[in-house]
């Protein structure tokens, strides 16, 4: 990746390929580099400036391909490239005519019923994600226990009669099993639903159309796939597709429709555009973090910390009120399930247990021990986030059929359960069974009647029950050399599990993982110490390295802190769990960026972060904005507009619409913007001039129209235009939006960037002192500029 210095100038960037041949496709339409404004052949049709991207799916010579043939088929991945397939949201309100004639008919009782809407719809929202939760939580509490007990009484058959190859077998064969099916549903149904989908979500509320990530069907095979991940004992949790769950609940309900099952309801169509789906969106990611935590108010910090762009107060009380909901929902349910209704103590998937005040108790000397246990906890997650970075490139490059990918998963599953069964096997650690004792599948072993093994605690249960025994067990139940043998082994397992074609969460490993080598870090501080006794609880170490550990592989510090302290039911730890996160983000970052970062820039998202570089004041809006761009006459040709949509080198959304001065000799001038789906809609209703003359068409469109056509418009491939129709005109004056945003060209790029970020936009017009356009600021122009270790770095644009 270049410099930046070296390719700024935009004028010199013209003269870069030097061949006035045929170039690189380029990202809005042009086939050769042009600087001047010049008409292109067809009604009226402005193309300006340029800029240039590149293109991995170039023809391989014969003599290249001979060469590659002894080689093993790989995908060429390169993380310093922006892909253009990304399309983004329009968070910003299309104010064309139809648009105002309908918010100036509506009175102030037709907006109070659309608050109240709103209202019901954050409610269902958290309702059916609570549901959702507890499906999950009952169906895999029940399936993992006759797992665990069919496995249990077979090594108990076999440890006396001999012969206990059977029972890992016996154990493999039935994670191997489950692991398949989930790996099946992901890889050959619907590949969006791999991993936690927090990544996605992450992309989604920045203003990012990620293809399919809330469709019905992702949601179906998410929740199978990781009831399916999590019983085939993987290194995985099921709370962080709890937030990718709720994001399409919301993303569903909010419509009142199904496009996949093609079912309308006729019901909240006022809000089936982008602005409002995203809100709720988020709505929804907050119910799941609320459902996996228990933790509402952390629900609400993670959505406005990890998305909405645009925020105020009624969309916070809506947020967090759809939170509540959820987690009630869920308790109530659960409640039931275990037989006691009315006992609302179960209010995340994840109950960590309540830590009474006389355990967690904390003198102010321990604070630098906590803080140094937030660095481990940074470089831990550094080396996490590093090695599955890796990993990543390796599995984009070749596992990337889905039957590989399904092998990979159960080849994982099996590793998982021999490892396991080979730690249960060889370890020594026995702890005496008492009456007090909270282990559900005590493995004896070869150890004395009476005890049980303590590393069967750790391996043979699920990752959330393994947590709370870290830290609720009592001192002595564990000894150092079986928790850094479980650390080791568990950290190696879980970066590999991460990233596999199935649902699956990295929370839960990450909390196991810290809260292993926390309580490891508490023993030993008690045994180094003459004064033991100030060390006595170490489940109060196990609590802090979870949370450092989780820290330093995801980086969230302000949602996380209050997760945490949610999650505990104690407000004690708040400073301490704060203080370990910020310095877990703090060193982590030195090194790598967090785990979702990573995979963001891996899938080359055009990701926006919350401010422009810091280096980047010197840059202009004349510098970094694409052109040439297409630009429309108000009143326009239908042949042309079915030509400029047609063009497939074509991809840009918007248009800017000009108006030609008097007698057609001065400079056309900006009067509005409109969108190729606007465009879409009006062609296939043939909204033309011709025909509203004579009165061929039925009736006027309106803007029920374009929400029955939204999210899904039809390609430009399936609207049918005579050869007549083409010569007719369009007149876009009442469709397009005509007050869109512009910036002169010499805005700096800070400035362009805070515009563009605070208000979701899609489309930026560049224009000159007399309002005429000389380019478009989208996304992925400002994305291309980050830091990176020589600077500020320009990304390449790739048409994949």
């Amino acid at each position: 990746m270049a410099n930046i210095t070296k390719k700024v100038s935009w004028s010199s960037r013209a003269d870069e390929s030097g061949n006035t041949g045929e170039g690189t496709p380029l990202l809005n339409g042009s086939e050769q580099p042009r600087l001047s404004r010049q008409p292109s052949g067809g009604g009226g049709i402005f193309q300006i400036g340029r800029l240039s991207t590149v293109d991995l799916e170039e023809e391989i010579s014969s003599e290249e391909q001979d060469s590659l043939r002894g080689r093993p088929k790989e995908i060429p991945h390169n993380e310093k490239l922006l892909s253009l397939k990304f399309e983004s949201l329009d968070y910003d309100n299309i104010e064309n005519q139809l648009f105002l004639e309908e918010e100036r008919r509506m009175s102030y009782m037709g907006f109070r019923c659309l608050e109240i809407s709103r209202w019901v719809v954050c409610g269902l929202i958290g309702f059916l994600t609570g549901l959702i939760a507890c499906f999950i939580d009952i169906v895999v509490e029940e399936m993992a226990g006759i797992k665990y007990r069919v496995v249990k009484q077979n090594i108990d058959k076999f440890t006396e009669a001999g012969g206990l190859s059977i029972s890992l077998i016996l154990w493999v064969v039935i994670n191997a099993v489950f692991v398949m099916v989930g790996a099946i549903l992901v890889a050959c149904f619907e590949p969006i639903a791999a991993g936690s989908g927090i990544p996605q979500i992450k992309c989604y509320l920045n203003g990012v159309k990620i293809p399919r990530v809330v469709r019905l069907k992702t949601l179906l095979v998410k929740v199978f796939g990781v009831i399916c991940s999590v019983v085939g004992g993987l290194a995985v949790g099921k709370e962080g597709p709890m937030i990718h769950s709720g994001a399409v609940v919301a993303a569903g309900v909010s419509q009142g429709r199904s496009t996949t099952l093609k079912k309308d309801l006729k019901m909240f169509e006022y809000f089936r555009r982008d602005t409002e789906k995203r809100d709720f969106v988020s709505a929804g990611a907050a119910a799941g973090v609320s459902a996996a935590f228990g933790a509402p108010v952390g629900g609400v910090l993670f959505s406005l910390e990890e998305g909405a762009s645009f925020w105020n107060q009624m969309l916070t009380w809506r947020i967090f009120f759809a939170s509540m909901i959820s987690t009630f929902t869920l308790n109530f349910f659960l409640s039931i399930y275990h037989k006691n209704p009315g006992d609302l103590s179960n209010p995340g998937l994840i109950n960590f247990g309540r830590f009474q005040n006389d355990s967690v108790a904390y003198n102010l000397y321990e604070i630098p021990l906590f803080i140094i246990m937030g660095a481990i906890g940074g470089l831990l997650g550094a080396l996490f986030n590093k090695l599955n970075y890796w990993l990543t490139i390796f599995r984009i490059r070749y596992v990337h059929r889905p039957c590989l990918q399904v092998i990979e998963a159960m080849l994982v599953a099996a590793v998982t359960a021999t490892v396991s069964f080979t730690m249960i096997y060889f370890s020594t650690d026995c702890q005496p069974l008492g009456p007090e004792h909270t282990e559900e599948y005590p493995l004896q072993l070869f150890c004395a009647d009476g005890e049980y093994n303590s590393m069967a605690t750790a391996f043979f249960n699920t990752p959330e029950k393994s947590v709370r025994s870290l830290f609720h067990n009592q001192p002595g139940t564990y000894n150092p050399l079986t928790l850094g043998l479980f650390t080791l082994t568990y950290f190696f397992l879980a970066c590999w599990t991460y990233g596999l074609a199935v649902s699956a969460g990295v929370f839960i490993p990450s909390l196991l993982i810290g809260a292993a080598w926390g309580r490891l870090f508490g023993i030993l501080l008690a045994s180094i110490t003459s004064t033991g006794s100030i060390w006595t609880d170490p489940g109060k170490y196990a609590l802090i390295g979870a949370a450092a550990q989780l820290g330093g592989i995801v980086r969230m510090t302000l949602s996380l802190t209050v997760i945490m302290v949610e999650a505990t039911g104690n407000v004690t730890y708040g400073l301490p769990i704060m203080l370990v996160l910020m310095t877990a983000k703090i060193v982590g970052d030195y090194f790598v960026e967090g785990l979702y970062d990573v995979h963001i820039k891996l899938q080359s998202v055009p990701f926006l972060h919350w401010d422009a570089p810091a280096t980047s004041h010197w840059l202009t809006a004349r510098e970094v904005m694409s052109s040439p761009v297409t630009c429309l006459n108000r009143i326009e040709k239908v042949g042309t507009i079915v030509d400029v949509l047609s063009n497939t080198s074509t991809n840009h959304n918007g248009f800017p619409v000009v108006i030609q001065g008097a007698g057609g000799e001065e400079p056309a001038k900006l009067c509005g913007l409109i969108l190729r789906s606007q465009l879409i809609v009006l062609l296939k209703h043939k909204v033309f001039v011709e025909l509203a003359r004579s009165r061929l068409t039925l009736r006027k469109l309106q803007l029920k129209d374009f929400r029955d056509a939204y999210p899904r418009f039809p390609p430009i491939q399936s609207i049918h235009v005579s050869q007549d129709e083409r010569e007719c005109m369009m007149d876009l004056n009442e469709f397009m939006n005509a007050t869109p945003y512009t910036v002169p060209q010499d805005t700096s790029l800070p400035r362009v960037f805070k515009l563009f970020r605070a208000l979701g936009l899609r489309h930026l017009v560049v224009v000159d002192d007399e309002n005429r356009v000389v380019g478009l600021v989208t996304r992925k122009d400002l994305a291309r500029y980050h830091l990176g270790k020589h600077g500020l770095e320009e990304l390449q644009l790739a048409q994949t």
